[in-house]
């Protein structure tokens, strides 16, 4: 969601006075020598190679700013951050989680992005980082949600493949169909948890706060009827496997073995059925059910509020987060998508198979949901999901549940 922004005059002042700074790094004037301090966690996966291509291409462009570029493992990220913040030592800039964002921003520690074209960048993406109007996060990178689907078994089945049209009652019946090829054969897996919930909620047209954040409504009527969906697929249709029925494998590996019919999953999966399934296989937009929504993850880069290289540290990442050099190279080296606008950037990722259907990724964001991203995120997403657990496992009723989930919330959150 986007609001329009007010400025008084001397905003608009400093915005255009830190324009003026970028666009000198930009013109390869005689600007001041800079070196800017970036830390950040995603690149610890097997990417920090590509992170370096990215700073050298950068470099040449802006060869009067230095980055010193240090990756750190997720696992140890966040309590890195938490301290060096806390002690005044933050880098120059840095990468957060989407779950992580709110609370930097609301304790003032992350300096607001002005005076930077982001014209480049996904709306949706870029909305996930505001705080009351205020650019304070770039989206580093995205990744979506697909339902993927086992072409063989759809065939078996005489059912016809999943359109862009598809609700979650066209989806159900494909799953019913599937789930009578075999006993050990199934039609759908999709876990009664927070992440998936929220998205499913969104689909019924629910949410689980209200517009301006400041009420839960984890257990409205629309709520209840997404998450008992959810949890009668297991427990009443049993197209999803219940956890004895899974056997100890995961979600990935049924599907991988050829004995589950659909599954919405990230991206990040391609290579990993590509390699894995020896059937065929193919991915379409996630159904929705009175509207379409799906699953949006994405990393921000924020600048230090009290860093002393603010501009050059607001020209790396919007080169890092925008620029086309930048988008080309993760885009060849097969990391997170960037999220960016310019589909020409983006036309080569197209070109690989499998899937056939990679056109769906690029579909579905016109259906994107963000997290309700609050200060206690953590929290609040921890107490909703042990309450779905309850229910998916039958030791509650979805009502009962969300009611708990909503309870328990409002006692210990405040939100506003």
């Amino acid at each position: 969601m986007r609001k329009t922004r007010l400025f008084s005059l001397l905003a608009v002042v400093l915005a255009v006075a830190m324009l003026g700074s970028v666009c000198a790094f930009a013109a390869g004037e005689d600007a001041e020598d800079v070196t800017i301090t970036y830390a950040n966690f995603n690149a610890s996966g097997g990417n920090e190679e590509t992170l370096q291509k990215m700073y050298e291409a950068f470099h040449e462009e802006y060869p009067n700013i230095t980055v010193e570029i240090e990756t750190i493992a997720s696992a140890d990220y966040f309590t890195t951050m938490q301290t060096r913040v806390a002690g005044g030592t933050a880098p120059d800039c840095y990468e957060l989680n989407i779950e992580n964002f709110a609370a930097y921003a609301n304790n003032g520690v992350l300096e607001e992005i002005t005076g930077v074209d982001l014209s480049g960048l996904d709306e949706t993406a870029l909305s996930a980082f505001t705080v009351d109007g205020k650019q304070y996060g770039l989206p580093g990178n995205f990744s979506n949600v697909l339902l993927f689907y086992n072409k063989d078994l759809f065939d078996q089945a005489g059912v016809d493949y999943p359109t862009a049209d598809w609700t979650q009652d066209d989806l159900q019946a494909a799953a019913e169909a599937i789930r009578a090829l075999g006993d050990d054969i199934f039609g759908y897996y999709q876990p009664l948890t927070y992440n998936e919930f929220y998205k499913v909620a969104a689909q019924f047209g629910g949410s689980l706060l209200n517009e301006d954040k400041t009420e839960f409504t984890i257990n409205a009527p629309e709520n209840v009827a997404a998450a008992q969906m959810m949890a009668d697929r297991v427990l009443v249709s049993n197209v999803q496997p219940t956890d004895v029925q899974m056997g100890g494998i995961g979600d990935w590996d049924l599907f991988m073995s050829g004995r589950l019919g659909m599954i919405p999953t990230g991206i990040w999966a391609f290579n990993t059925f590509t390699e894995g399934c020896d059937f065929d296989w193919d991915v379409a937009v996630e159904p929705g059910q009175v509207q379409k929504a799906t699953h949006f993850f994405s990393n921000a880069c924020v600048i230090n509020a009290k860093s002393e290289h603010k501009d050059a540290a607001a020209t790396w990442i919007t080169w890092l987060t925008s620029s086309p050099k930048s988008a080309q190279i993760r885009i060849e080296a097969g990391w997170d998508l960037p999220a960016i606008k310019d589909q020409d950037t983006l036309a080569g990722y197209l070109d690989i198979t499998p899937p056939e259907n990679r056109e769906a990724v690029f579909d579905s964001l016109n259906y994107l949901v963000v997290p309700p991203v609050i200060e206690d995120y953590s929290m609040m997403s921890d107490l909703i999901g042990e309450s779905l657990s309850a229910a998916a496992s039958g030791v509650m009723t979805v009502q009962e549940a969300l009611d708990q989930a909503q309870s328990q919330c409002e006692s210990t959150i405040t939100l506003g």
